[in-house]
Order: C-alpha cells, then sequence, then structure tokens
C-alpha cells in the first residue's frame, strides 16, 4: 500500500514521528509528505532524506496561507522549490480553498499562486497536487485550461459527482484519504469512479478513521479496506491498482 498524501512534517508527530514511521514500514511500500508552506517544504526535504527510498516528497504552497502570506515567503518557497525540484515527485499541494476565504482579493492571490505552480508542473513535467474545497470546479477548470500534458491529482476530493466525472474524462486522478471510512458522501464518490482514477491516502494527521486516535500513514490500510468494500472486491485487488497508478504517476 502506499499513502500518497500526509504531513509527517507536522508538529502533531514531533513526540513520536519515529514510532509513526516504523509502523508505516512494517505495513506500506511508501510514504508521500506533502509540504504545504515554505517551512512544511524545509521539513518535507529532510524526511526525504531521513527516510530515503521510503518516504518521498511533494512540494507546494496550501492556497489557505497563499491567501495570507506575505509575497516575500511565496517568492522563496518558489525559490527553493526550483532549487530543490530534483528532490520532489510532484508540485503541491496547491490549489484554491474558499471555504474560509470569501474575500475577493485573497481568492485572486490563491488563483495567482497555483496558476504559478500550474507552469512549473508544466515546465518540469511533474505531477500536480491540488487541494480544493468549495471550489473544486473552479480549480477543474483552471488546471484544465493551463496545464500541458501532466498528471494531475485532486487530493482528499470532496466535491460533487459531475465535477468529478469531469476530472476522470481528463484523465486526471482523485485521491480518497480515511475519511471515506465515515462521510457518506465520499462512499457515494468511490461507488462511482474507476479504481484506474484512484489514490489511497490518510491526509495524516487529520481526518482519522479511529476516533479519538490521530491518523497515520499505516492507516491508509482503512482507505485500501474500505474501497473494497464499498465495491465488491478484495483489499488485494484494490491495493494492486491504486499502488500501480501511484507508482506510474509519481516514479517511484
Amino acid at each position: 500500500m502506499i499513502d500518497t498524501h500526509c504531513h509527517v512534517d507536522f508538529k502533531d508527530f514531533n513526540k513520536n514521528r519515529e514510532e509513526v514511521m516504523d509502523r508505516a514500514k512494517k505495513k506500506l511500500n511508501s510514504v508521500i509528505n506533502s509540504g504545504a508552506t515554505l517551512g512544511g517544504n524545509r521539513r518535507t526535504l529532510k524526511l526525504v532524506k531521513e527516510y530515503k527510498g521510503f518516504l518521498y516528497g511533494t512540494l507546494g504552497f496550501h492556497p489557505e496561507s497563499a491567501s495570507k502570506a506575505d509575497s516575500s515567503i511565496i517568492e522563496q518557497s518558489f525559490k527553493e522549490i526550483n532549487e530543490n525540484i530534483h528532490k520532489a515527485v510532484a508540485l503541491g499541494e496547491t490549489g484554491l480553498d474558499f471555504f474560509h476565504i470569501e474575500e475577493t482579493e485573497k481568492r485572486n492571490r490563491q488563483i495567482k499562486v497555483f496558476k504559478s505552480f500550474i507552469d512549473l508542473a508544466n515546465e518540469y513535467e511533474m505531477p500536480l497536487v491540488i487541494h480544493a474545497r468549495d471550489a473544486e470546479l473552479k480549480s477543474f477548470e483552471i488546471v484544465k485550461k493551463y496545464s500541458k500534458d501532466i498528471d494531475v491529482i485532486f487530493h482528499c476530493y470532496g466535491g460533487n459527482l459531475e465535477t468529478m466525472n469531469k476530472i476522470i474524462e481528463e484523465s486526471y486522478y482523485i485521491s480518497f484519504s480515511t475519511i471515506i471510512c465515515y462521510s457518506k458522501h465520499h462512499k457515494e464518490l468511490v461507488e462511482n469512479i474507476p479504481l484506474q482514477n484512484v489514490l489511497t491516502e490518510t491526509d495524516s494527521p487529520y481526518l482519522s478513521p479511529f476516533k479519538g486516535h490521530k491518523n497515520e500513514p499505516a492507516f491508509v490500510e482503512e482507505t485500501v479496506k474500505k474501497i473494497a468494500e464499498i465495491k465488491s472486491i478484495s483489499p488485494a485487488k484494490v491495493d494492486k491498482i491504486t499502488e500501480k497508478n501511484a507508482k506510474k504517476i509519481f516514479s517511484i
């Protein structure tokens, strides 16, 4: 199994990161840590070095941060991403998150940063990991318009079925997290998507499938098992197909 999106670099894991990674190694073939800020990208690169061959990294800038960060921080992030691009397996997470953001100016800042990441992904011919919340269709329209022959992943997608079908039509991918263990809406999405467009993730430390427990990469097993249950196939088949997808996309 592969957890294609998590945040092991977050301070939530400072007290037990080594234990978390040991548990991941026992169950998974690979973990992909997603950089979400300037500091997060730096921490991700350290983890890539520390867990070489097991943990891989994506470098990005979260849309919520893009709304409020100083332009100098964003510029520095892009500078360091360019300098370390050879150490990453994808760009992101990036995208649009309008859930808490109503101001037009802040939304436009997100769009500007998002487009810059699309340009970067085009330039380096790298996969793009998209965070889209309350802006799924808008994110899709932008990436469809500006991207060129790159793999696109909508991580932890929670939009409607209609937009999901548009995403599938473009041969993009959707990554389902452990949220499908308890979200009726996400279960419905899984019912209606072919496995060739599916990846698995945890988005840990968020979205734990176990009440009272912090999420962690090893719990991606619950995502695999739930997808199998929903589609009435074996977990082994889900694992085989989704792992093949991940290895192809991220070249790992």
